[in-house]
Parts: structure tokens; C-alpha cells; sequence
């Protein structure tokens, strides 16, 4: 089968893997527009499923990926940088540079072709491939010119976001909301990479306007966030470039397409649907889309019959993450009138920001609070990480 991929992102990289590793006999072209190296953005985090996925699925590359990740455990929301609460769990990340780098080489092993500073501007280039899997994120210029055919609609959310990094390594996922005369601003960091941690800035458009972020350049908003955030910086700088342009303010990309199929091309991860960042789940889903192509093609002998079933299955699939990243986001772009109260009660409203909590949940929620209780969580933790990496046949580190 001859197949091409627009993008090499996590999502096409990937399926292209996982096609191969299913069928070494395809022909499969990965197209990107930008250089090689070339991402833009800092870490992004996963869990145990995703990495019990990526072991069954190819080894070789999860080895990879899991030696670049480093672990984070507990969650910590602060008001004003002091008033602390908790919440527990553990998880990933991993730079996106690595991330890209890793699956770049592994599907060249596999003998995927990867064409670097390549546009793709028309599906009709690519008439004669036996499926075109489009892979270019929010953004995608592919889906965007055939919009009428993959009934595409995009909304934007209403809070202006930027995504840096600094030199302050965080332990823990760590949310922290400062008040400044204009209004409320919070981040979300947490590791990403050796010495450097990712750090989300995200604020209302009445406070980033109020501030004067919507004017400020790229040194002046690095210098003003660096003063709002000093406490928990602790003296570390801000850093705007990821191997490529500055970072810009955005708002968050809501991507809906009542189809993912259109004649002989797909969609999947971002160029398909988007969840919002806090949920943390853009590149789980890109990359289970992936595999769950590629075992489709595999199993069903037409083409068109395996895509199909990609398409109706994932999209019901999908529901329930997307409703849980609408209200998410919804929550985040109303935070403000949850800060009249203490960080504990604070943190449980925004950790119910998905549904409907228990009265049990939250007299649990209150004993996690106890330095006690949290140790022993993270006892607990470690022993779940020991099992899941025996269970992986992974080397415990």
C-alpha cells in the first residue's frame, strides 16, 4: 500500500511506525513543512496507559521515549504563591525536541521516508497514494481547504495562553495563581527535561489586556511575567524560544469534524479534534489514533471499509474526552470567582471542574491534605510504577 502522511508529529510519525511494524511491504512517506528539529512548543505529559500502549505496540521506540521522560508525582495549587493544597497521583513528560527526534529515527529504521521543508498544499497532489493520512495539528492547512467535505468547525476559547519554559525544575505539576491589579494570572508547570521545566501562562482577556501583554513584545512579557511569578520562579528566568521562533500568545484551538474521512485522505490527533491543554491528553490521543489506524488497516483488507471504522468508532470514542476538555476549559476561563476562598477549597473546585463529586470525595480529598497521608500516597505510587514496569518488562529506574 502506498501511503503518505502530512506531518511529523507525534501523530504521523507514529502511525507511520506502527503501519510499518504491522506491514513492512507499505510505502509510506512522511511530508513535513518545517526543518527538521524544528517544534515548537516544551514538554508534554502522559500516564501509565499511554506508555503500557506504547510498549505493546513497538517497544524499541517506547525504551526511547521512557529513558527521555522524567517523572513528576502529586499535584500542588497555590494561591498567591503560599497558600498551598494538594492533589495526588503521578505522571510523565518529555520534551517535544526528543519526542520528535526519537520518532523521526525510529520510523527511518523501519524505512519510512521523511521529507523535511516539503508544503503540501492540494489532496490532489497525492491522487495516486492508497490513503493520505493528515497529520498537521490545530492548524491544518489540508483539512482547513477541504473544510466543506470533513464538516469542519473551529471555535477558539476565550483565554489568552502562552507556552514557555524556564530553569526552575518543578517536581510537582504545580498550578499558581497571583493576583495583580488587573486581575488574576496563573501558570501551569512541570518537568520536561533535564534542568528545564514547561510553564503555561494563562490569564482572562480583560487581565492580559489590563497588564499590557496584549502590546508588550517578547523580552517585555518574559520581564513582566518573570516579577508576577518571582516567588515561584525563585530568581530562574523565563525562556521564550524551543528551537524555533518565539512563543506568541494564543487561544486555545477547538477542532470538531463531523467526518475524518474524505476520498482517500484521514484525519487524526489535532487535525481531527483538540482537547484542551489542561487536560493534557493532545498527544495520548494523537498517538492511540495511530495505532488504532494502522491495527484497522491491518485487520481489514479494504481500505476504505478500515477507515471507516476508524472514523464512526473514534468519534464515538471521543465524546466523553471532549465534553471533559469543554468543561475544563470552561472552568479555567472562570476561575476567578472560585479565588475568594482558601486553596483546599479552592483546589477540590477545580479538581470537580469535570463532574459531579462525591460527598466520600471529598472527605478523601481532605485527608490527602496531611503530610502524612501524601508520603504515604507517594509509597503507594511507587509501588503501582514498580508493578505496571515489571508488567512492561521495563528496567525500574
Amino acid at each position: 500500500m502506498k501511503i503518505v502522511c502530512i506531518g511529523a508529529g507525534p501523530g504521523g510519525l507514529y502511525f507511520a511506525i506502527s503501519a510499518k511494524l504491522r506491514d513492512a511491504g507499505h510505502d509510506i512517506t512522511v511530508i513535513e513543512r518545517d526543518p527538521p528539529g524544528a517544534t515548537y512548543g516544551w514538554g508534554v505529559v502522559y500516564w501509565e496507559d499511554l506508555l503500557d500502549t506504547l510498549y505493546r505496540n513497538d517497544r524499541e521506540s517506547a525504551r526511547r521515549i521512557r529513558a527521555e521522560s522524567t517523572l513528576w508525582q502529586e499535584q500542588v495549587v497555590a494561591l498567591r504563591g503560599v497558600d498551598k493544597a494538594y492533589l495526588g497521583g503521578y505522571g510523565y513528560s518529555v520534551n517535544r525536541a526528543p519526542l520528535l527526534a526519537i520518532l523521526a529515527e525510529r520510523a527511518t529504521e523501519l524505512g519510512v521516508k521523511i521529507q523535511y521543508e516539503t508544503a503540501v498544499e492540494d489532496l490532489a497532489d497525492y491522487a495516486d497514494a492508497d490513503l493520505v493520512v493528515v497529520a498537521d495539528g490545530a492548524n491544518s492547512r489540508t483539512r482547513q481547504r477541504y473544510q466543506e467535505q470533513f464538516g469542519t468547525r473551529v471555535d477558539y476559547g476565550n483565554n489568552p495562553y502562552i507556552w514557555l519554559g524556564t530553569e526552575r525544575v518543578f517536581d510537582k505539576f504545580t498550578f499558581d495563581f497571583e493576583q495583580t491589579p488587573a486581575g488574576w494570572i496563573w501558570f501551569h508547570a512541570y518537568p520536561s527535561a533535564a534542568g528545564i521545566s514547561t510553564f503555561i501562562v494563562e490569564c482572562t482577556e480583560p487581565t492580559w489586556r489590563g497588564l499590557g501583554l496584549d502590546r508588550l513584545g517578547d523580552a517585555e512579557t518574559r520581564q513582566l511575567l518573570e516579577q508576577v511569578f518571582a516567588g515561584q520562579l525563585r530568581g530562574r528566568s523565563l525562556i521564550s524560544q524551543s528551537r524555533g521562533k518565539p512563543a506568541s500568545w494564543q487561544r486555545f484551538t477547538q477542532v470538531f469534524n463531523e467526518t475524518w474521512r474524505y476520498d482517500n485522505a484521514v484525519l487524526i490527533g489535532d487535525a481531527a479534534h483538540t482537547t484542551h491543554f489542561t487536560l493534557g491528553s493532545g498527544t495520548r490521543l494523537a498517538i492511540m489514533d495511530a495505532v488504532v489506524l494502522a491495527q484497522n488497516l491491518y485487520e481489514q483488507p479494504e481500505t476504505a471499509l478500515a477507515v471507516k471504522e476508524f472514523d464512526e468508532a473514534g468519534h464515538a470514542a471521543l465524546r466523553e474526552a471532549q465534553i471533559a476538555a469543554r468543561s475544563s476549559m470552561a472552568w479555567f476561563e472562570r476561575a476567578d470567582r472560585y479565588t475568594d476562598r482558601g486553596a483546599v477549597e479552592f483546589c477540590y473546585a477545580m479538581a470537580g471542574r469535570h463532574g459531579i463529586q462525591r460527598p466520600w470525595q471529598y472527605q478523601r480529598y481532605l485527608a490527602r491534605q496531611n503530610l502524612v497521608a501524601r508520603k504515604a500516597l507517594r509509597w503507594a505510587g511507587t509501588g503501582q510504577r514498580w508493578l505496571r514496569a515489571r508488567r512492561r518488562g521495563e528496567p525500574w529506574r
